[in-house]
């Protein structure tokens, strides 16, 4: 995912939070008014800026495809599918904060971050230096639709993708499209990233049974020695990418009882990022290390 379209999905983040945050005294309908008003200006604005301020650097095309699942052992897939899932569940909270019935605020919220990535395809579409990406498009569907599916079977998401975010070695042997600060790098050096699917144990237990209930298990899924998209060997420097298992725990910050509605929400944002933690992690190809503490 490029670096300008993950600035554009912050934004995106916000007005949802910043809506939830609004005095709890306003109508239902103003409620309405403001999130509608906000979030159509901010999603078309957004995309407006993308075509004039990204796009306009490259050659305009045709509408064309272009397939590129095999590149960056598909971490870039795993990303557009967090993203989406992460921006259905803003969704979906913020239409119930509006006052939207379950039904719509699950399925309208909650595929907010399909419809906004869809448009974003569309401009990659008609650039001659990407493609519409039907990997991109399955992914950002798969992210809506694992907080939707997990909303209308449980009335909750049991299972949260998160993200977390560790310093790697690689990115000034390819600063231009890994990043050149820390900045860039959190969001397009994917040696960096990883990507977490956090469950909730006690949730599927008995509602007296011991576990704690902030206590969740984690898996994720990240990759090292990728200095450009192809998957080559980096005959250059030697690098050879490989893929990286982890299993690890994790802290349900919802789950927990704060004092003040500020750390509440507070928790709640902070929620979509991994508690570093006790890990063990497995590479493809065959390596199996231990960390006291991993992010």
């Amino acid at each position: 995912m490029k670096w300008s379209h993950l600035r554009l999905l912050v934004l995106l983040v916000s007005l949802p939070q910043f809506a939830i945050a609004q005095n709890e005294n306003d109508s239902l309908q103003r409620r309405k008014i403001f999130l509608a008003t906000s979030s159509s200006v901010a999603a078309t604005s957004s995309l407006i800026a993308l075509n004039q301020l990204w796009y306009a650097d490259y050659p305009r095309s045709s509408f064309h495809f272009f397939n590129d699942n095999s590149e960056w052992l598909q971490m870039d897939k795993v990303g557009h599918l967090t993203s989406c899932y992460m921006l259905g569940e803003l969704g979906t909270r913020a239409m119930q904060w509006a006052g939207y019935d379950d039904k719509k605020s699950i399925w309208l919220g909650g595929g907010v971050g399909f419809l906004y990535m869809t448009g974003i395809e569309y401009l990659d579409g008609r650039s001659s230096q990407w493609g519409f990406s039907w990997g991109d498009q399955i992914a950002n569907f798969s992210g809506s639709m694992l907080h939707i599916s997990q909303q209308l079977l449980w009335k909750e998401n049991r299972i949260r993708f998160k993200f977390s975010y560790q310093n790697s070695p690689y990115a000034k042997f390819n600063s231009a499209q890994l990043g050149r600060n820390f900045q860039q790098r959190v969001f397009k050096d994917y040696n960096a990233q990883t990507y977490w699917a956090s469950c909730n144990v006690s949730r599927f237990l008995a509602s007296d049974a011991a576990f704690p209930k902030w206590l969740n298990i984690s898996f994720g899924y990240g990759a090292r020695e990728m200095t450009r998209a192809e998957i080559n060997v980096d005959s250059v420097n030697n690098f050879q990418p490989t893929r990286e298992f982890y299993f690890s725990f994790d802290a349900d910050l919802n789950q927990v009882k704060w004092p003040r509605e500020w750390m509440k929400k507070t928790a709640y944002v902070l929620s979509f990022i991994k508690i570093p933690a006790p890990t063990l992690e497995v590479r493809n190809d065959g390596t199996v290390k231990w960390h006291a503490l991993f992010f």
